[in-house]
């Protein structure tokens, strides 16, 4: 059989977001495979230069529009370990109730998106609509959908009154009501198994040399997350439960998810039952004194790293991000080599990738 080349993307309906792959194809086995990115790349990084340190809050919330939280809750706490300023109880456990909701409704969108690209119409549409509640949720505490506006340095903007937490109290009982379905799909559901089980099996092996992270590594059997590893804001206080398999195909990254859908739930609740009281932020000066600070957050598809360096002025020196796709992307160029092309959507679905995270 003749060796073809077929391309997918910048722009195709199987992409949520632009990204080019170049596949070489023989009959209907991928033996060869590209990725080109690149294609929403802003100059975020660079933007942040010149901006005052509160002014980059709103920068980096916009390099991602599902895991916008996770963005800023990182860049404020590099920022404030360079201030060298105490987080707030009470900010520290809405910063990590809004991060929980943030993977409720990344985890919800996932899975839609599987369930669409494999043929599952029906649950992409039950997963959108739960996904919805969540993002109603997040609205009634922050005031936006998408862009949240909630974290300051120093703190959070907005707080969580009583009725506001029962509210989200009820929006959680009635999504745990609909777990059921998806945990049913992905362990008892034959067609689902036969779509995703053994298809892109990633190795510990390569998870350790790519440097994978999230839910697609701990589908392989990595135990990294960094709300257990290195916890911050409240997670110090609550027991996050590990969602960890072995079989590293596309099942296990779904089944991972699911879990942690639950757990999410579980911590959110814990959360609001127990809201210390306290202050919203503390006063910090706009002049930050000269130094470097990193900072970690598990984002929704695993670790988000920042590095913030200051020479003491009221403005960033420099910025600079490392989100959880690239090293996905790099596992992927090796997963597609030696698929049925009538696999191509469930692999790229099942990675999660965020190239408005990865180009910037």
């Amino acid at each position: 059989m003749s060796r073809v080349t077929v391309p997918i993307g910048p722009q195709h309906p199987l992409l949520k977001e632009p990204i080019a792959l170049r596949l070489d194809v023989v009959g209907e086995r991928v033996v060869a495979a590209e990725i080109e990115i690149g294609y929403v790349h802003r100059g975020l990084e660079r933007l942040l230069q010149g901006r005052t340190f509160q002014q980059g809050v709103a920068v980096v919330e916009r390099i991602c529009g599902i895991c916008s939280h996770a963005h800023t809750t990182a860049y404020c706490q590099a920022v404030e370990a360079l201030i060298d300023v105490d987080l707030p109880p009470r900010a520290a456990a809405i910063r990590t109730l809004l991060c929980e909701l943030e993977r409720l409704h990344s985890h919800l969108l996932w899975l839609g998106v599987l369930s669409e690209a494999i043929g599952f119409t029906t649950v992409f549409m039950y997963a959108w609509r739960d996904r919805e509640q969540v993002l109603d949720a997040m609205e009634l505490i922050s005031g936006g959908r998408i862009a949240h506006g909630a974290n300051v340095v120093g703190g959070v903007r907005e707080d969580v009154s009583p009725a506001q937490a029962r509210e989200v109290l009820t929006m959680l009982r009635q999504l745990e009501t609909q777990l059921g379905l998806y945990q049913e799909l992905v362990e008892r559901d034959r067609s689902f198994h036969r779509r995703t089980r053994g298809i892109a099996v990633l190795s510990a092996a390569q998870v350790q040399a790519y440097g994978v992270v999230g839910p697609m590594a701990r589908a392989s059997g990595a135990t990294l997350d960094i709300r257990r590893s290195a916890p911050y804001a409240a997670y110090g206080w609550l027991e996050v439960p590990a969602a960890v398999t072995n079989e590293g195909d596309v099942w296990a990254r779904a089944w991972t998810r699911v879990q942690e859908l639950q757990h999410s739930i579980d911590l959110c609740r814990t959360l609001l039952s127990a809201l210390p009281a306290g202050p919203l932020a503390r006063r910090v000066a706009e002049r930050v004194q000269a130094g470097e600070a990193v900072s970690r957050v598990e984002a929704p598809r695993g670790e988000l790293f920042y590095y913030v360096r200051s020479e003491g002025e009221r403005t960033a020196a420099r910025v600079k991000a490392r989100t959880p796709t690239l090293p996905a992307l790099l596992a992927m160029a090796e997963l597609l080599p030696g698929l049925q092309t009538g696999d191509i959507a469930a692999v790229v679905a099942g990675c999660d990738l965020c190239m408005a995270c990865a180009d910037r």
